[in-house]
């Protein structure tokens, strides 16, 4: 027998399905693709680069390394190696003193050289504007490829450094912490046109505002529709 004022079994709340929570995905990344263009509209990559060869060795480099340092160090490097040719053909000890402060050096000096010789021997000294092909080099990921592709090359691409992924899951675009899930959201909410930009400003932001544990939210562009994912849990893990 049911009690009085009850007329059967609570109703649970329906949860949105798959298409609604895309839906909802692409209009949250919309309006922070919106915002961030506002915040960062000259937002670019902060490697120096003079060529597609450059920012390839650049952002090797840059593997566990901060740009600043990175930028340091490639000015002599490229001056006395411009090209593939002429760092295929490197002393590898002379190549480890020019990046050695960019850490992890002899294991990056191996990698950029096979590279060159890569370079040469199958491309013709010219790096290959191809996706898949520029993944085949030596120290070369999805991210390092993304990376050269949008900015050297100018065609849209998504590279998900800690930056990308550490806000894309706080903003609410993702729930994986998993680079090719953060990739693959943010091309299904994003029209390709913005991709490229979209990273650098992502990038731009979590280096200056949206730190990974002391996020600066007062004065963050962002707040009005961030749903600040983790971020709670940040300052209980200090008490």
């Amino acid at each position: 027998m049911e009690a009085k004022g009850v007329k059967g079994p609570a109703r649970k709340l329906a949860r949105p399905n798959a298409r609604e929570r895309a839906a909802a995905r692409r209009e949250q990344a919309a309006a922070i693709s919106e915002l961030l263009a506002r915040t960062y509209p000259d937002a670019d990559c902060e490697l120096d680069y003079r060529s597609a060869w450059e920012l390839l060795v650049a952002t090797i480099l840059s593997a566990q390394c901060t740009d600043k340092m990175v930028n340091s160090v490639t000015p002599a490097l490229f001056e006395e190696y411009p090209d593939p040719r002429a760092l295929a053909s490197a002393d590898p000890a002379r190549v480890e003193v020019l990046i050695k402060k960019t850490g992890f050096f002899r294991q990056k000096a191996k990698a950029i050289l096979t590279c060159a010789h890569r370079v040469v021997d199958e491309f013709g000294g010219e790096v290959p504007d191809d996706f898949d092909a520029l993944t085949t080099l030596p120290g070369v990921g999805r991210k390092t490829a993304s990376v050269v592709i949008g900015t050297a090359f100018h065609r849209p691409a998504v590279f998900v450094d800690t930056h990308v992924k550490r806000l894309s899951k706080r903003l609410g675009l993702t729930r994986s912490d998993e680079p090719d899930d953060v990739e693959r959201d943010l091309k299904d909410s994003l029209p390709d046109s913005v991709w490229t930009a979209f990273c650098h400003r992502m990038i731009h932001h979590g280096r200056r505002v949206c730190f990974a544990r002391k996020p600066a939210c007062d004065s963050c562009t962002l707040a009005p529709r961030c749903p600040r994912i983790g971020v709670e849990s940040l300052g209980k893990s200090k008490r």
